[in-house]
């Protein structure tokens, strides 16, 4: 009998790879990709044409880890957005594709996205 964790996590790969059959990051419009677990969220922004990932960051980033003391995950996603955003305006990256992993565009994830595109990232 399979669990319904892993059941769940495979949907979550499926709809993810479904996404990514359309969305490619390029030089000029780079992929701002998202991970989400049960404590933390991860974002990086690739550049699929070349395979490097340009810029990275996490709720685990030594910039945010002491101010996310006592935040909620909503909250600390949306430090996150700020982060990468700023991150990316300093190897000149404004504009990128939003890659939901999978993930509803909802919580967590529409957190972060919302304060990049606050703090001046074009989607």
């Amino acid at each position: 009998m399979r669990s319904v964790a892993k059941e769940h996590r495979e949907s979550r790969i499926k709809r993810h790879r479904r996404i990514r059959k359309n969305l490619s990051g390029s030089a000029n419009r780079p992929r701002l990709c998202v991970f989400r677990s049960r404590m933390h969220i991860y974002a990086q922004i690739i550049d699929d044409v070349q395979g490097v990932t340009l810029v990275g960051a996490s709720t685990l980033s030594p910039e945010l880890r002491d101010t996310l003391k006592g935040k909620v995950k909503t909250q600390a996603s949306k430090e996150l957005g700020k982060l990468i955003t700023a991150r990316a305006t300093e190897k000149g990256i404004k504009q990128v594709a939003f890659d939901r992993g999978g993930y509803r565009y909802h919580g967590r994830v529409k957190a972060l996205a919302d304060s990049a595109r606050e703090a001046g990232l074009e989607f």
